[in-house]
């Protein structure tokens, strides 16, 4: 038996996965207190317990499960996954925090193999060990990034990425707009290599429907997509919109207009790490005029997943209950790239016909960072967003933690500038912590809490 905590509303995908292969699983929810999950684990007789968190807060609160299981002298299997965990943060922060094992899983579709080592007692052994082993691998891995130089939030700043704005283009329209394309449409626009990783099966798509395995999982999802636009279970609503806006220093302002508002001042970070000569320290408001500019955003989602995939596990179907979760999360990511190219057609690339496999390579203009993700890692700025775009409109919400639900969402900026490009922030200094604390009118408390991963000094 195996107690989790799910990272979002739904059970965890790893839950599931482990039901669909006979394991007993008690899945508590979102938002458990550790003394919950440890007080059912023994209750239950659990055999492990699993974590899976989808927001930065979460890792803390698992550094916190695996303090009170070393408290209580336990010695069950602590795995560990979800969108915002690593193998390097399970070794530097959560594995030092307690004896038993701890182990990283990297996606649903391994944790099967992953439990059933740990509960066999010789593969268990050679497991924990390997494992062990990697761990104190990462950690000094870790600690020799950490002695890399940093540079003064000042010295960051005057190191920017200089790029030209002579050519600054106008969007057709500004505003926010909201749209409902057909399934059909956005079908067509799956990444299915996505969609097999998440089963663990390797090879690229479409020469990975050469094996037999592939070919089933791909035709019997098919199969579901057929029977979900026929009856229209799932449904595809997304909102996006171009601004005004200009950067100072680090910060994007946007003229939202007087009806959302006015001004909204969106503080960027920057790369503080010291970069050898002619390479600078990026923040995405350097891709921004001073002047005379304008940022997109968007926000789309898939509504009906969660009910379509309580139906069958109610019938004891847990594997059509997680393969429409799977493909709920590629439509909504073939979303996100529908209405990026919608935007990029209507502001600066109006006869843009990209191929997919440019699409999906992302060989275009622009780019559409997310809160969260390594340009902009605050998932807390995901409320201006939703606040700029009007996104409660179209059934889309967050939840304290700042996921968004439902849980096939996906959200962010765009950005035109041809220079603009993705890149990670990394770690922070002490002194950007609070400069940015102060931009954003939030105590440093609570912006070290948002950006734990990225700090560059200790608690």
């Amino acid at each position: 038996m195996v107690v989790t905590r799910s990272g979002t509303g739904a059970a965890a995908p790893d839950g599931v996965v482990l039901g669909c292969n006979n394991y007993e699983v008690v899945d508590l929810g979102v938002m458990v207190p550790a003394s919950r999950i440890l007080d059912t684990a023994v209750a239950e007789g659990a055999d492990a317990v699993g974590l899976s968190g989808l927001i930065t807060p979460s890792l803390d609160e698992m550094v916190s499960v695996a303090t009170e299981m070393e408290r209580r002298g336990m010695n069950l299997p602590l795995l560990i996954g979800g969108a915002t965990t690593s193998r390097q943060h399970t070794a530097v922060r959560i594995a030092p925090a307690y004896g038993g094992p701890v182990v990283h899983v990297l996606d649903a579709s391994r944790v099967v193999g992953v439990v059933s080592d740990l509960l066999d007692p010789g593969r268990a052994e050679e497991l924990d060990t390997a494992n062990r082993a990697e761990q104190e691998r990462l950690r000094e891995q870790h600690a020799s990034r950490e002695r890399s130089p940093m540079l003064t939030l000042a010295r960051a700043r005057a190191n920017p990425e200089r790029v030209s704005f002579d050519d600054l283009p106008v969007p057709a329209f500004t505003g926010v707009r909201i749209v409902e394309p057909d399934l059909t449409e956005l079908r067509e626009m799956i990444d299915w290599q996505f969609f097999f990783l998440a089963w663990e099966l390797k090879g690229k798509y479409p020469a990975i429907l050469d094996q037999p395995v592939a070919r089933e999982l791909f035709d019997e999802a098919n199969v579901l997509l057929d029977e979900i636009v026929a009856a229209g279970t799932l449904r595809a609503r997304g909102v996006y919109g171009f601004w005004p806006a200009h950067s100072e220093g680090d910060d994007l302002v946007v003229d939202a207009g007087d009806a959302a508002g006015g001004a909204v001042r969106l503080p960027m970070l920057r790369q503080q790490t010291a970069k050898p000569e002619g390479r600078p320290n990026r923040c995405l408001a350097d891709y921004v005029a001073p002047a005379g500019d304008h940022l997109g955003g968007f926000a789309v989602t898939v509504h009906g997943a969660e009910e379509l995939a309580a139906g069958f596990e109610a019938g004891n179907d847990d594997y059509r209950s997680i393969m429409v979760k799977a493909l709920a999360d590629r439509l909504a990511e073939a979303f996100a790239e529908w209405i990026h190219l919608r935007a990029r057609r209507e502001w600066y690339e109006p006869d843009a016909d990209p191929s997919l496999t440019d699409l999906h390579a992302e060989r275009f203009r622009g780019i559409r960072p997310a809160f969260g993700y390594p340009a902009s890692p605050d998932h807390s700025q995901k409320r201006d967003l939703f606040d700029l775009l009007g996104a409660r409109r179209i059934g889309m919400d967050l939840t304290e933690s700042f996921a968004m639900t439902p849980a096939a969402s996906v959200s962010g900026l765009m950005f035109a500038h041809p220079g603009s490009r993705y890149f990670t922030v990394g770690r922070l200094g002490r002194d950007q912590i609070e400069d940015y604390a102060l931009r954003r009118g939030l105590p440093v408390a609570e912006i070290e809490r948002w950006l734990r991963p990225n700090l560059a000094y200790g608690d």
